[in-house]
């Protein structure tokens, strides 16, 4: 803040027989010279110290929004309808001074909260890939253990179901003989020994079948899993 004192004229000053012709200033113009020179000095620390003012733009905001054929609209309200689409906030100037996003769907939601837990999830594999494991090569090794006892659990199973198909095949074929599987008008009714071992045998010829499925899926799955393991490691330890 600039400052400006009054200049004085030469006529308030006496001349002083003692000092050689020079000018000697009078007492109370002194005084008003420090005055004025106090009053510059506070005025300008006021004004240094003072907190920034307000902004002088505190009237009226407008609401800006789509509808729904996209047209832009300018309003002191946003209508119901358009409550829960996004919002921009603007002063007088046409300064966007806010903004309100747009309320997300259920679907939305849960997409970010799908998203929050898959990077939680990776969070966690990285973490233990790093503290499991010291090289790649322990990661294959227990990839070759587990794939060997997988194929080993998937051998044993296929030749169990290979001994179930000839023992069924037997039955099926012994049952050729009674009725109601016999052409033969005068063939005996089927014995019940039989009978139950014809419903047990398929029972268990079913049951192996889908645990045949299920291994070699999880060989798969594993062999799958493994591989980006590898790929992970490599990564986060940057081996190329």
């Amino acid at each position: 803040m600039g400052c400006q004192t009054e200049e004085l004229p030469l006529e308030n000053t006496a001349r002083s027989p003692h000092n050689g012709g020079r000018f000697h200033l009078e007492d109370g113009f002194l005084k008003n010279v420090a005055l004025s020179l106090c009053a510059c000095v506070l005025l300008a620390s006021a004004g240094l110290a003072a907190p920034p003012s307000a902004p002088a733009d505190k009237g009226r905001v407008l609401y800006k929004w789509v509808d729904a054929d996209g047209v832009t609209h300018y309003g002191d309200r946003i209508p119901p309808e358009y409550a829960s689409q996004e919002q921009h906030i603007i002063n007088s100037r046409g300064i966007e001074v806010g903004h309100l996003d747009a309320q997300k769907t259920a679907e939305q939601l849960a997409a970010e909260d799908q998203k929050r837990q898959d990077a939680a999830q990776r969070q966690v594999r990285d973490k233990n890939l790093l503290s499991t494991y010291a090289s790649v090569q322990e990661i294959e090794r227990l990839r070759d253990q587990r794939l060997t006892l997988l194929a080993d659990q998937i051998k044993v199973t296929s030749l169990f179901l290979e001994n179930l198909d000839v023992r069924m095949k037997k039955l099926r074929a012994d049952s050729m003989r009674f009725r109601p599987y016999s052409t033969d008008p005068k063939a005996p009714p089927m014995p019940d020994q039989l009978a139950e071992d014809l419903v047990r045998i398929s029972t268990d010829v079913h049951t192996q079948e889908q645990n045949l499925r299920q291994k070699r899926g999880e060989e798969a799955a594993m062999s799958i899993q493994f591989e980006s393991d590898i790929d992970r490691f490599k990564e986060l330890k940057h081996i190329q």
